[in-house]
């Protein structure tokens, strides 16, 4: 497995590799002693999936202590980390990925960053493997177009949840 710095700090790209023949494709996601090696002790506790329609987008969110391996496992989505630590200077620093089932990319996602993804084909499985179990009463939210960021977004008008589009938790 290649693994790359970004510019984001401790925002790290993941590129598995593929073992392909005539039967399909073998590829290995997570490797706890792979990431021991790398320096990432990190002990991942809960996967979840999110499965989205074409301009699905969701997010931005994070907490401020939960690690995210993030792998598009169907189809193909835009990525956005946002450093969300206020206190940082690089507060509102992002960086965008484009995953795939083809390329098979993975972006590890610390503490105080946010994330946010859009579908960019028909239908999109999102899977990330999180280092402490959801608790939405430590999520942070921001709007997806919070001018702070200026996010550039492959799309005029995702569809949304009531959440992302008031940038909170909605009532």
């Amino acid at each position: 497995m290649n693994v790359r710095k970004t510019t984001l700090n401790k925002v790290l790209l993941f590129q598995p590799e593929v073992f392909e023949d005539h039967r399909g494709e073998y590829v290995e996601l997570y490797n706890r002693e792979a990431f021991s090696r790398a320096g990432l002790p990190l002990e991942f506790v809960q996967d979840d999936v999110s499965v989205s329609s074409r301009d699905v987008l969701r997010g931005i969110h994070g907490d401020r202590v939960t690690w995210k391996l993030v792998s598009c496992l169907l189809g193909r989505f835009y990525l956005v980390v946002v450093n969300c630590d206020e206190s940082s200077a690089a507060f509102g620093k992002w960086e965008a990925f484009t995953l795939s089932e083809r390329n098979r990319h993975q972006i590890l996602v610390p503490p105080l960053h946010g994330l946010g993804h859009l579908a960019l084909s028909d239908r999109i499985m999102f899977h990330y493997k999180q280092t402490t179990y959801y608790d939405p009463s430590q999520q942070f939210t921001y709007t997806w177009n919070d001018p702070r960021f200026a996010i550039w977004w492959p799309v005029k008008s995702p569809v949304l949840s009531r959440r992302d589009e008031a940038g909170r938790y909605a009532d």
